[in-house]
């Protein structure tokens, strides 16, 4: 085969490999929308909000973990998580639902909390050379 045909069929594989790879990676991330747009998406997404830790609910029956959380525009959306409430999600500052939109409730298939960092106030301890509580 000459040289020139090797050349580019080579180029044509990473041209059509390279393409397919991107497209993948693009079919499958899951991007972070607002409250409104979740709503009508017909695809996973990811939400994050502010958990109204008074309207929770896990109903042992059916094993789903249903819960209200806020945007910073103050609107609300009821999440319904089919799993175990997560062990921290009382000390959440946040969550990310990830899921879809389905009957006025977000369906979430995983859940991040978003807890205060523990390391939160070491940077007073280690530049003042005090210990947290020293006044």
């Amino acid at each position: 085969m000459p040289k020139n045909i090797r050349t580019i069929i080579a180029v044509a594989a990473i041209v059509i490999f390279g393409g397919l790879g991107i497209w993948s990676l693009v079919d499958t991330a899951t991007p972070y929308v607002g409250f409104e747009q979740a709503r009508t998406m017909p695809r996973t997404v990811q939400v994050m909000g502010k958990v109204e830790f008074d309207q929770t609910n896990y109903d042992e029956k059916t094993g789903v973990f249903s819960f209200m959380i806020t945007d910073d525009k103050g609107d609300r959306m009821q999440v319904d998580y089919s799993g175990t409430k997560p062990g921290n999600f009382e000390q959440a500052e946040s969550v990310v639902c990830i899921g879809k939109f389905e009957n006025n409730t977000f369906i979430a298939k995983d859940l991040l909390v978003k807890c205060p960092s523990k390391y939160q106030g070491q940077e007073y301890q280690e530049s003042s050379g005090g210990r947290a509580g020293d006044a």
